[in-house]
């Protein structure tokens, strides 16, 4: 089985040569820094809130974690990567069967990298991503224990992702998206601020949602590989119309989840409106998914739904810093 596997890409076809550079950053997958955008929302929630002068000895903080945040997610990949490429599910969805997809993404699908590579680099970025989270807490102007504690456990939940526990494996993967965006932002806020804010809280869900929402398109044109590995997704273990049901009441929940916030007062009143073009980009990613039958050119827009939400979100916390009404 072993000799099978590393004899794949061979099968497949030789990849052309590219740096080692360049491809452990396919490997920790740079490109897609969509997570990463979580300190551009903290920082605009929190300093304003603290004025800007002493705002700014949060900086150092968010540095700090924003370099840890990198190397986890890293991490993360690239163990999602190995796993991918054992159960055969990346061979699968980026074999010669998918034209769509560009295999030099999966350095061992291509073969420009070797397990015990992808491993090491793996391990090396989480040893990396540990120290960098643990000096951004050292250097912060607060450090509430359930902030170290939320750091420390979303530190060893990513690291399970699709290894060790294989938690994507065992039907959480689209929790698991959702709840790391959560994550990546209360806890730089609450170091920077020492505080739990309910505002910030839905930021931080609607946030989360963004990478769930490219995920699930994703998933939805991985299907066959996923169930032949047996990993769950929603995608996998439903009908297409329930798969379509589930992320139509996904897109509809991130709406109301927005209108809600202002009507109850956790958000300021106009902030339901201030994201309406988010909302209207979600509905057409819907419209292209699921109706006119383009799925990868609907996960393509999810990153940039996810973006604009992200710009949406910066010009609400300054708005509100700005007026001071909710």
């Amino acid at each position: 089985m072993t000799s099978d596997l590393h004899a794949a890409p061979e099968r497949i076809g030789a990849a052309r040569p590219e740096s080692k550079a360049r491809t452990f950053a396919r490997l920790g997958k740079l490109d897609v820094y969509d997570y990463y955008l979580s300190v551009l929302v903290v920082g605009a929630a929190a300093l304003p809130a603290a004025g800007f002068a002493a705002g700014a000895e949060a900086l150092p903080m968010l540095l700090l974690f924003l370099l840890g945040e990198v190397c986890t997610l890293v991490a993360l990949v690239s163990f999602d990567d190995v796993t991918g490429f054992r159960d055969g599910s990346d061979i699968a969805n980026y074999g010669p069967n998918d034209p769509l997809r560009k295999k030099l993404r999966k350095p061992l699908v291509a073969g420009t990298l070797t397990e015990r590579e992808a491993l090491g680099f793996g391990w090396a970025a989480a040893g990396c991503g540990a120290l960098l989270w643990g000096a951004a807490a050292v250097v912060a102007p607060h450090r509430p224990m359930w902030t170290l504690v939320l750091i420390a456990v979303t530190l060893v939940i990513a690291l399970q992702y699709s290894y060790g526990l294989k938690l994507s494996y065992h039907g959480f993967q689209e929790a698991f998206l959702v709840a790391l965006g959560v994550a990546l932002v209360l806890a730089p806020h609450g170091l920077a601020t020492g505080e739990f804010s309910g505002f910030v809280l839905v930021q931080a869900v609607l946030f989360g949602l963004g990478p769930l929402m490219f995920g699930v398109y994703s998933n939805t044109n991985d299907v066959a590989g996923d169930r032949a590995v047996g990993r769950p997704t929603v995608a996998a273990l439903t009908s297409p119309r329930g798969n379509a049901l589930f992320i139509g009441a996904l897109s509809l929940g991130e709406f109301l989840l927005c209108l809600g916030a202002s009507l109850t007062g956790v958000a300021p009143w106009w902030f339901a409106v201030l994201v309406l073009p988010g909302n209207a980009l979600r509905a057409r990613q819907y419209h292209l998914g699921f109706r006119a039958g383009d799925i990868m050119r609907a996960r393509r827009l999810g990153f940039r739904v996810h973006r604009l939400y992200v710009v949406l979100l910066v010009a609400a916390n300054l708005l509100a810093a700005l007026g001071g009404a909710r």
